[in-house]
């Protein structure tokens, strides 16, 4: 993929977003929100790939992932009024479908439309199947940390707002209630990621995006949630308590460890 190719995804992708604003501000919030974080993916992805020294066309490859790996949300919203996938659909297989059907990639060599069409369904998938391998698990593996990197602040900036201005899609529904569950606590403490099927509060969300950094694939990317303090600034919104503590504490030693 030369320059002009990914100057061309650019377009068409600010021009696909811009296609879903409407009169209501509501609406716009959770568009808004999904095409910034595209923005800020993609910037995390560039800080990524150079420090990894990937060369240039992989670099291209890479951002064409990161421009294009949430595509699918934006219909999912406009078809749902969700982002959770459970009640609505795998926004990642929409994605491929959106691609597909407007040949968005037609321009592009043939294996490079297989690696973003492949990057794009699997980038949410709670696990890389093990026949993924090779540049394209790489592939994943940056466009999965670039994407965590970003959705840390997301969340963060939506804790902190009033419930008037806050994109009412992204808390998924779960119950603001000042408790955690044992067993997702549990699921942390031994350093496993934690299925969004075992939630049943927004704390135990906060929790889940704690248990992130277990799947973070670079020393570049746990450096960088050490240096942005995620993992301080989620406490702060998390109940006092010591399940709660031990779980920041655990989370903090894993990032000094592995870093």
């Amino acid at each position: 993929m030369d320059e002009e190719g990914l100057a061309s995804l650019r377009r068409w992708f600010l021009g696909y977003c811009r296609s879903f604003y409407t009169s209501r501000e509501e609406d716009n919030r959770n568009i808004r929100l999904k095409e910034e974080h595209t923005e800020q993916v993609c910037a995390f992805m560039e800080l990524l790939t150079l420090e990894l020294g990937l060369d240039p066309g992989e670099r291209r490859l890479a951002e064409a992932v990161a421009l294009l790996h949430d595509v699918g949300r934006f219909e999912q919203y406009r078809c749902y009024g969700t982002f959770r996938d459970s009640d609505s659909e795998n926004h990642g297989t929409l994605g491929v479908r959106v691609l597909t059907r407007q040949g968005v990639l037609d321009g592009l060599a043939p294996e490079e439309r297989r690696m973003i069409l492949g990057t794009v369904a699997l980038h949410n998938a709670f696990r890389i199947p093990d026949a993924i391998d090779g540049p394209a698990r790489r592939l994943l593996h940056l466009v999965r940390d670039a994407d965590k990197l970003d959705i840390w602040r997301v969340f963060l900036e939506f804790y902190g707002l009033p419930p008037e201005r806050q994109a009412s899609a992204v808390g998924l529904g779960f119950p603001d209630l000042p408790v955690c569950t044992p067993r997702v606590v549990a699921t942390v403490m031994r350093g496993e990621l934690v299925n969004l099927a075992t939630l049943r509060t927004l704390n135990d969300f906060k929790l889940l995006q704690l248990s992130w950094v277990f799947d973070l694939n670079f020393a570049v990317s746990r450096r960088l949630v050490v240096e942005r303090r995620y993992v301080e600034q989620m406490a702060t919104t998390l109940p006092l308590g010591e399940d709660v503590a031990r779980v920041v504490a655990f989370v903090r030693e894993y990032l000094a460890r592995s870093g």
